[in-house]
C-alpha cells in the first residue's frame, strides 16, 4: 500500500468517525430537545387549564351576580307595582266618596283676611271658646280634578322612586 493510500484511508477512516460522532451528537441532542419540547408542551397544557377554570369561575361568578341582580329587581319592581296600585285603588275610592257626597273638600281661608268677617261659627255651641279654623267647600267638579291631579303626581312619583331604585341597583 503506498503511502496516499494509507493517508486516503486515514482521511476516510477520520471522517467515518467524524461522521458517526455527529450522528450520535445529532441523535442525543434531538433526545433531549424532544425532552425539553414534551415539558414545555406539558407546562403549556398546565397554563392553559388554569386559565380555563379561572375564566369559568369568573364567569360563573357573573352569571350569579347577575341573577342575583335580576332577583331583586323583580322585588322591587313587584313592591312598586303594588305601590302603584294602592295608590290608583285609594285614589279610587276617595273619587267615589267625593262623587257620593260622602266626603268634601275644603280649603283654609286667610284668617288674616279682613273682608272675610269674623270666625265664630254660625250654630252655637254649647261646649268651650275655640273656634274652628274657617273653611271654604269646593264644588264637586272641581275636587274631582284636584284629585285626578294628585292622583297623577302621586303615580308620576311612585314612577320616579321605581326608577331611582332601578339605577341604584345598577350602578352598585
Amino acid at each position: 500500500m503506498t503511502p496516499v493510500q494509507k493517508l486516503a484511508g486515514l482521511v476516510v477512516l477520520i471522517l467515518a468517525l467524524m461522521a458517526s460522532a455527529a450522528g450520535v451528537t445529532w441523535q442525543l441532542q434531538d433526545w433531549r430537545m424532544g425532552k425539553k419540547l414534551a415539558e414545555q408542551v406539558n407546562l403549556h397544557q398546565m397554563d392553559l387549564a388554569e386559565i380555563t377554570n379561572a375564566a369559568a369561575d369568573q364567569a360563573r361568578d357573573e352569571t350569579d351576580k347577575r341573577l342575583s341582580l335580576e332577583k331583586q329587581l323583580a322585588g322591587q319592581d313587584q313592591q312598586h307595582t303594588r305601590e302603584l296600585s294602592d295608590a290608583q285603588r285609594n285614589q279610587a275610592v276617595l273619587r267615589d266618596r267625593l262623587a257620593t257626597s260622602d266626603v268634601r273638600l275644603s280649603v283654609l281661608l286667610d284668617a288674616a283676611d279682613s273682608a272675610g268677617g269674623c270666625n265664630v261659627p254660625a250654630a252655637p255651641g254649647t261646649v268651650g271658646v275655640v273656634h274652628a279654623a274657617r273653611r271654604a267647600q269646593l264644588d264637586p267638579a272641581h275636587a274631582q280634578r284636584i284629585l285626578a291631579i294628585t292622583g297623577d303626581g302621586d303615580q308620576g312619583l311612585i314612577a320616579l322612586r321605581a326608577c331611582q331604585a332601578y339605577v341604584r341597583a345598577i350602578s352598585h
